[in-house]
């Protein structure tokens, strides 16, 4: 049995609905899904009853990013949180206000760059849903500036591309604490992508978050190949940290990724066990 413990919805930056993403869960054969949107938890109780008709387990999840020096990022996986927290709620209006303020400044330097778009077609390419770089990215494919998502990252949204802005961010204390307080579990999401110089580093990054906090380490990811998942699961064994895996998909935005899959690796039924026990 297989599960997946890490993907995206309309609530963030993924292109299927919350019950669209359960549905294709039940369809790839997965038994437990945890929606983990960026900075929200909009589309958790759609996706919770779309679980529960479907007969499939169901994680709350969401996905914080907090501060870290650049080129790096730090993403903090939040499962099993209570939606109905204060504290919580709280979070993500102020991670949410975050996001707003950013896009605006995104446009305008787009606009200075000879990039025609305006913030009322990066709203509608949105739909009413939380506004990402992805719908921004979206835009300027349909009005032909690129000819594909990945290149309107690449070419103008990406970290260090010529348009991008980073938004406010959480100190990574706050993010774990908040996790922590709102009932849930802290994770720390594809460490591949802190883009650490050595395993040295490495270790010292994550030997910090579990003293802040840190319950688990995202082992299997689309972007670990099997050496890096190895690299992953020594650490989570010597700082007696949960092993979880997702494969980050979000849809549309990132077609190369398919739900259930971490690259080339299924995730066993077994991680979902465990956190569960964890959050228990």
């Amino acid at each position: 049995m297989y599960v997946d413990l890490h993907c995206h919805s309309t609530a963030s930056d993924g292109t299927l609905s919350p019950s669209e993403v359960v549905r294709l869960a039940k369809d790839n054969g997965l038994s437990a899904i945890a929606l983990t949107d960026h900075d929200t938890i909009a589309g958790v109780a759609e996706a919770a009853l779309t679980a529960q008709e479907m007969g499939i387990d169901f994680l709350a999840g969401i996905e914080i990013s907090a501060e870290f020096p650049q080129p790096g990022t730090l993403h903090i996986l939040g499962y099993g949180i209570d939606p109905h927290s204060p504290i919580l709620r709280d979070l993500t209006t102020t991670l949410l206000a975050g996001r707003d303020n950013r896009n605006p400044k995104i446009v305008q330097k787009l606009n200075d760059l000879g990039v025609t778009i305006t913030m009322a077609e990066v709203e509608a390419e949105a739909g009413g849903l939380v506004i990402g770089r992805p719908h921004i990215a979206a835009v300027l494919l349909r009005k032909g500036y690129v000819s594909s998502i990945k290149q309107a990252f690449d070419k103008y949204l990406a970290q260090g591309a010529p348009a991008y802005f980073d938004k406010e961010r959480l100190t990574p204390r706050q993010a774990i604490d908040l996790i922590c307080q709102s009932g849930g579990v802290a994770v720390l999401a594809h460490p591949i992508q802190l883009r650490t110089e050595n395993d040295a580093q490495l270790e010292r990054v994550v030997k910090d978050l579990v003293d802040l906090g840190l319950a688990g380490i995202e082992v299997l990811h689309s972007d670990h190949d099997d050496a890096a998942a190895a690299k992953y699961r020594s650490l989570a064994v010597k700082y007696n940290l949960l092993q979880t895996g997702g494969s980050d998909f979000h849809g549309g935005n990132k077609p190369k990724i398919t739900l259930g899959r971490a690259g080339a690796n299924r995730i066993p039924r077994e991680l979902y066990e465990s956190l569960l026990a964890k959050i228990a």
